[in-house]
């Protein structure tokens, strides 16, 4: 491991030396193609003719559970496009720009001739029409999600920490967040993404947090996709029959961490594409009290543990932690700190050095 960390950190400082790395201060951005369109989802069909006169919920049809797709395909562009899924209580935005205004990672690739992709998944954002039923709460829940998300403790951000620490950055960042409007379903979502993946062709999946769950299963599931980026998966994670590790406790409210069981033949997709997971600082390696934290340990260790069940069956899995590289003070959402170009540099280096750019 360390000595995959040392060879990852020396390809990103090369990339920076060359200066061929991402920059601020890029040249506009010249696209050749962009819109908007929805995948998958499925359709209640009509149980009566329908009379305009009686409009009842009987006699019409309802589309849903859908994914929202916005895409931007620069010119000369390169032959992987990049899809991008948002965790929980996130949308696209997560990827557009960041709480401070800059440019997160969609303009970030683009201008490195990347396509994009950008998901809104199925119930969630502008993919919000469901086909169940869904309950939206205003529930004040800010400064628990300041915790989980690893900006610091209420008030108070880590010291040295990535994320702006300004007010208004911290206003855009809590704006940003949205609900589902139906309950959480990952099949659902890796349905969606599958859908996609058929429609664009051979592609780079790229997901956070939440969105590592789906994330694996529509790997297992589309031939397509050709390689996984994670960005601090917390849950959802798969493992042979057989071979679940237990369920790791922790001090969050929502442990213990537990993990999911598919067949051998399923999982074994899995090893047949590169797999990068990046976690971000202030995350433990041993348990502590302050629950926050302690979630993002435990996260962490089953992050390993699936890696090393991908490698055991004989595929290309690794947990890249930021701090290990140099970069300190990373949140939850380190495509969007302070330093995310450095952060995508990085994951540029990996897509390279995997020839899947």
């Amino acid at each position: 491991m360390l000595k995959k960390i040392t060879i990852l950190l020396a390809a990103a400082l090369l990339v920076f030396s060359s200066g061929n790395s991402f920059c601020a201060t890029d040249p506009s951005l010249a696209i050749e193609k962009q819109g908007a369109f929805a995948v998958g989802g499925t359709v209640i069909e009509a149980r009566e003719k329908y009379n305009p006169l009686k409009p009842v919920p009987e006699a019409q049809t309802l589309h849903g559970d859908h994914a929202n797709v916005n895409y931007q395909i620069p010119v000369n562009s390169k032959k992987h496009p990049l899809i991008f899924l948002h965790g929980a209580g996130q949308s696209m935005r997560t990827w557009q720009t960041t709480p401070d205004g800059r440019d997160g990672f969609q303009n970030i690739f683009l201008r490195a001739g990347y396509p994009i992709y950008l998901i809104d998944q199925p119930r969630r954002g502008d993919a919000g029409r469901a086909t169940v039923p869904g309950k939206i709460e205003a529930k004040p829940d800010e400064q628990f999600w300041f915790g989980q998300f690893r900006l610091g403790i209420w008030p108070d951000f880590y010291k040295g920490s990535q994320f702006p620490q300004n007010r208004e950055s911290l206003n855009q960042f809590f704006r940003q967040m949205t609900p589902n409007t139906a309950p959480f379903d990952s099949r659902l979502v890796a349905d969606s993404l599958a859908a996609l993946s058929k429609k664009i062709g051979p592609s780079v999946l790229v997901t956070h947090s939440q969105g590592g769950g789906p994330g694996w299963l529509t790997g297992i599931q589309s031939p397509n996709i050709k390689a996984i980026v994670s960005y601090e998966p917390g849950s959802g994670f798969v493992f042979p029959e057989g071979e679940v590790p237990a369920p790791i406790a922790n001090a969050s409210a929502m442990s213990p961490l537990t993990a999911n069981a598919v067949p051998l033949k399923q999982f074994k997709v899995l090893t047949n594409i590169p797999i990068v997971i990046y976690y971000g600082d202030n995350i433990p390696t041993h348990p502590v009290n302050e629950p926050h934290k302690d979630y993002w340990r435990a996260a962490r260790q089953m992050a390993q543990h699936f890696a090393d069940a991908v490698n055991r069956h004989g595929g290309d899995a690794t947990v890249v932690d930021l701090p290990s590289l140099g970069l300190k003070g990373n949140t939850h959402f380190p495509f969007s700190d302070k330093n995310n170009y450095t952060v995508a540099d990085i994951m540029q280096q990996w897509l390279k050095e995997k020839k899947v750019d």
